[in-house]
C-alpha cells in the first residue's frame, strides 16, 4: 500500500470515529476501515454506548474478505476482555495481514499489549500515521485515562461587548437560530453538559439535544455547593428520561433528589465552593470523557482560574448591551495582563448572523 493510500484510508477511519463523539462513552470513539487491495471491504465505528467496537463492526461487514487485508484503526485495538472479547484477537482470527494504528491506547489494560499481540501473531503493524489528528479526536478518552478527568469545552454566547444578559437578566436570545442549532450539535458531541447552580435557577434549562435525530442525550450536570436548586425544575422533573447528576459539597441532604431519579456526587471543597477538579474527577470516574460547560459566568471564570478549560468556543452576536449588562465571565482577579488566561485562535467562521470562534489555551 502506498503512503497516500494509507493516509486516505486512515482519514476515513478517523472520520468514522468522530461520528461517535458524545455517543459512545465510557469507550473511545474509534473508527476502523478494512481494505483488500485498494478496495474497502469493511468499515465501522464504535456504536452507541461503546459496543460493539469499531473493529468488530468492520470485520463483520468484511467477512471472508478480511483475510490478507489491511485494517486501519484510529486507536490501538484493545487486548483485554470486558463485555466484549479483545479486538486484537478478532483481527487475528479474521486473518488480516497488516494493521495500521493511528495512536496507542494508554489504558493499562491495553498500553501496547494490543500491538504486541498482533505482532506475535505475525501481523505487520504500523503505528503513528496521523497520530496528532487521532490524539485530538481521542483527547477526552486519553485525558480521562491519564489525568482522571474529562476534556472540557467552555462555550460562551455573548454580545459584541461580552455580555450574556441585560441588566434585567433577559438573555433569550442573544445569538441567532443558526448558532443555537450549532450549540445542539456541540451538546451531541459531548458526553455531558455542565452548568452552575445560578444558571439552573435563573434559566430552568433542559440542556438536551433537539432536532438532530435519534442521539444519545448528554448527562446534565449541575455544580451546587449546597444543592440550592428547585427540585420542581425541569431538570429534576425529567431525570428519569435523561440523566441528571449534581456535584455538591459534604453534609448535604440528598434523599429527595434520589427519589427524583437524580444522581448526587459528593465533592471536596475549595474554600466555600465545590472544587472543580474534584467534580471533574468524579465525572471521569464514571466514564465521562467530554464535557461542555454552558455557564454561567461564575462557573466559567472558576474553570479558567483553575486552568481546566481545554478549548473555548465563543458565539458572538452583532449587538451591544453595555456595561450594565451581565458579563460573560465573573471576576478573574487579574491585576496585570500577564496574569490573564491567554488563548490561541484555531478557527473562526460566520454562522448565520453570528461569529463562531474556537480557541485553545496557550
Amino acid at each position: 500500500m502506498t503512503a497516500p493510500a494509507d493516509a486516505r484510508f486512515m482519514t476515513l477511519a478517523l472520520a468514522l470515529g468522530r461520528r461517535g463523539m458524545g455517543q459512545v462513552w465510557p469507550n473511545p470513539a474509534v473508527g476502523c476501515v478494512i481494505v483488500q487491495g485498494d478496495v474497502i471491504v469493511g468499515r465501522g465505528a464504535t456504536q452507541r454506548g461503546g459496543r460493539p467496537h469499531a473493529e468488530t463492526v468492520a470485520l463483520e461487514q468484511a467477512g471472508a474478505a478480511a483475510r490478507g487485508a489491511t485494517a486501519y484503526v484510529s486507536l490501538e485495538p484493545c487486548a483485554h476482555t470486558g463485555r466484549t472479547p479483545p479486538c486484537a484477537d478478532a483481527l487475528i482470527a479474521a486473518g488480516v495481514a497488516r494493521v495500521v494504528v493511528a495512536t496507542g491506547d494508554p489504558d493499562p489494560r491495553v498500553a501496547g499489549q494490543g500491538i504486541a499481540r498482533l505482532q506475535a501473531a505475525g501481523i505487520a503493524v504500523d503505528i503513528g500515521l496521523m497520530r496528532r489528528a487521532a490524539e485530538q479526536d481521542h483527547a477526552g478518552f486519553l485525558m480521562r485515562v491519564t489525568r482522571g478527568r474529562p476534556f472540557v469545552t467552555l462555550k460562551i454566547a455573548s454580545s459584541l461587548d461580552g455580555r450574556i444578559a441585560t441588566t434585567t437578566g433577559e438573555s433569550r436570545w442573544i445569538t441567532g437560530e443558526v448558532s443555537r442549532r450549532a450549540v445542539h450539535g456541540l451538546r451531541a458531541r459531548h458526553d455531558a453538559v455542565l452548568i452552575g447552580a445560578g444558571t439552573a435557577r435563573a434559566d430552568d434549562p433542559m440542556l438536551d439535544v433537539r432536532d438532530l435525530g435519534d442521539v444519545r442525550q448528554p448527562v446534565r450536570v449541575v455544580v451546587s455547593r449546597d444543592l440550592n436548586l428547585p427540585i420542581n425544575g425541569r431538570l429534576a422533573q425529567t431525570a428519569h428520561e435523561q440523566p441528571v447528576w449534581l456535584c455538591h459539597g459534604p453534609d448535604v441532604e440528598t434523599r429527595n433528589w434520589h427519589r427524583a431519579g437524580v444522581e448526587t456526587l459528593e465533592c471536596t471543597l475549595s474554600g466555600p465552593r465545590v472544587d472543580l477538579t474534584s467534580a471533574l474527577q468524579q465525572l471521569g470516574a464514571r466514564g465521562i470523557t467530554r464535557v461542555l460547560c454552558e455557564g454561567g459566568g461564575h462557573l466559567a471564570a472558576a474553570l479558567l482560574q483553575a486552568k481546566l478549560v481545554d478549548t473555548l468556543v465563543v458565539f458572538q452576536a452583532g449587538l451591544a448591551i453595555g456595561s450594565d449588562g451581565l458579563p460573560s465571565l465573573a471576576g478573574l482577579g487579574v491585576d496585570t495582563l500577564g496574569q490573564a488566561p491567554r488563548f490561541r485562535l484555531d478557527r473562526v467562521a460566520q454562522i448565520g448572523e453570528d461569529v463562531m470562534q474556537h480557541w485553545s489555551p496557550l
